[in-house]
C-alpha cells in the first residue's frame, strides 16, 4: 500500500539518495543536462536543505509498503506560481499511485498557501512524466526551446 507524507529528519538521507538519482537520471533524458544546470547549480544534499528548510517549501516522500520510494518538493511564492521542483519515484516502484500521491500532496499544500496556479516541467520525450501531471489535471501552456551561444 503506498502512502504519502511531508519529509521527516529520518527521510533525509534518502530524500538525497532519491534526488541524486532523479538528478542523474535527468542527466540522461533529452534535455536533462541543460536543466539540471539551469535549476540546480547545487548538488542532492544542498537541494534537499533548501526544500526542507525554507518556509515557502514543501518535502514530500511516497511509501510503497513501508519504505520511502519516492520524493516531490515544491515551492509556493505570492510571486508567481507555484511550483513543482521535483517528482521522482525510483522505477521499481512506479505505475502503483505513488507519484500521483505525491503530486495530489503538493497540489493540495499549494492550495493550503492560497496559490492559484502551479507550473511543472517534464523533460521532452518523458511521457510518463507528462501522462502523470495530464491525469492530475495539468495542460501544457509552453514550449521552451534553448540554444547554447557558447
Amino acid at each position: 500500500m503506498e502512502a504519502v507524507r511531508r519529509a521527516t529528519p529520518p527521510d533525509l538521507d534518502r530524500c538525497r539518495a532519491l534526488v541524486a538519482e532523479a538528478l542523474a537520471a535527468a542527466e540522461d533524458q533529452r534535455g536533462g543536462p541543460l536543466l539540471v544546470a539551469a535549476a540546480t547549480r547545487s548538488d542532492a544534499a544542498d537541494l534537499v536543505a533548501r526544500w526542507g528548510g525554507d518556509e515557502d517549501a514543501r518535502l514530500f516522500v511516497g511509501t510503497f509498503d513501508g519504505a520511502v520510494v519516492g520524493v516531490a518538493a515544491g515551492w509556493a511564492r505570492s510571486d508567481g506560481p507555484a511550483r513543482i521542483e521535483c517528482l521522482y519515484v525510483e522505477p521499481g516502484a512506479r505505475a502503483v499511485g505513488v507519484g500521483a500521491g505525491l503530486v495530489e500532496a503538493l497540489v493540495e499544500w499549494f492550495r493550503s498557501r492560497g496559490c492559484a496556479d502551479v507550473d511543472a516541467v517534464a523533460l521532452p520525450g518523458d511521457r510518463s512524466t507528462k501522462q502523470l501531471l495530464e491525469s492530475a489535471g495539468f495542460k501544457a501552456r509552453l514550449l521552451v526551446l534553448h540554444r547554447s551561444l557558447r
